[in-house]
């Protein structure tokens, strides 16, 4: 049994997951990562292949109960697993549902069961809508598909188990995170992985409108960073807003990646804006945001390769993929 102190990381080998598992190790941890390898990458975590303080576990976190041996001994559980993008939530949403709610309760309950000290949940800020910005924690909840309203449903099962069990909690939500290790397959979403796949093809960035819309962009470090705070403090039952509270256009990347543009159609219910208020998360966990956007993005860069593999959209492809973005939200925007 290690001395040091366990913390159990869900979705270990997906994007956030991993950059998670690297700073608990370095920070003295023993890591027990959970991921079922379906949007999580195992090479994410291969330069840990020889630390004995990485345990990893391919398994859907439903396929946990209380009291199983992972979580024997875990002070934080940080919980990143579940299933993202917008138009598979429509076409899909018992699996969203499934995945993204009762996922979370099982994590919840293998934590209670664990006595663990803090709970945190990756919570969306998908949850808001079309929301003003800057945008507080005590903005109105809107939920317009399902991946939001799942996510958002996950954020209240974590906090009712705080009010019903006292399980120690908190819970951040995301705004626009990216980075090295960002997914690359699957469903048409993330704006950094279409670009970086594009630029390797030497294809034109596929812009939508005229490309002045901005997006709360947060380096993947400092997302960890914010999650382990958020662990660490005595403070519970917490919301925190996460972002870098400094919004960057589409224009800016383009800028930064050097390359050619396409326009496409600009799709209904996406906001012109996002923007984090991180006055609470900073006055509370006093952290701030480290990596400048252009460090952010030279960063990527020069790990591009990792993107090779990465589906190649094209308007016509992107095209068929919205189809049902298009049919089931541009009535209500």
């Amino acid at each position: 049994m290690s001395a040091k102190p366990i913390a159990v990381v869900t979705g270990g080998a997906g994007f956030i997951g991993s950059h998670m598992v690297d700073l608990l190790l370095e920070r003295g941890f023993a890591v027990r990562a959970i991921d079922n390898l379906i949007g999580g990458r195992e090479e994410n975590l291969a330069h840990h292949r020889a630390d004995p303080d990485l345990v990893f576990e391919k398994r859907d976190v439903r396929s946990f109960a209380p009291g199983d041996a992972l979580f024997a001994g875990a002070r934080f559980v940080f919980h990143f697993a579940g299933i993202g993008d917008i138009v598979p939530s429509i076409e899909q949403p018992l699996e969203y549902l499934s995945a993204n709610v009762q996922g979370t309760v099982h994590m919840l309950e293998c934590a209670r069961a664990a006595g663990a000290a803090k709970f945190v949940y990756a919570a969306s800020s998908s949850c808001y809508g079309l929301a003003a910005v800057p945008t507080r924690e005590d903005h109105p909840i809107g939920p317009r598909y399902p991946y939001a309203l799942s996510k958002y449903q996950g954020e209240q099962a974590v906090l009712h188990w705080h009010q019903v069990y006292g399980l120690p909690v908190n819970s951040i939500r995301i705004f626009n995170a990216y980075g090295t290790r960002s997914r690359t397959s699957g469903a048409y979403g993330a704006v950094f992985g279409v670009f970086l796949r594009q630029k390797l093809a030497g294809k034109p960035y596929t812009v939508v409108g005229d490309g002045t819309q901005r997006r709360d962009f947060l380096f993947v470090t400092d997302v960890a960073r914010a999650f382990l705070a958020a662990a660490q403090t005595p403070r519970s039952g917490r919301i925190y807003n996460l972002g870098a509270g400094n919004p960057q256009s589409v224009n800016r990347l383009v800028e930064l990646l050097g390359g050619e543009v396409v326009r496409i159609p600009k799709r209904p219910g996406e906001p012109e804006c996002t923007w984090a208020d991180i006055t609470r998360i900073s006055a509370e966990l006093d952290w701030r945001p480290r990596v400048s956007f252009e460090e952010g993005v030279s960063r990527i860069v020069a790990n591009i390769d990792y993107w090779r593999d990465a589906p190649l959209w094209d308007p016509a492809s992107i095209a068929r993929a919205t189809e049902t973005w298009f049919r089931y939200l541009g009535e209500r925007t």
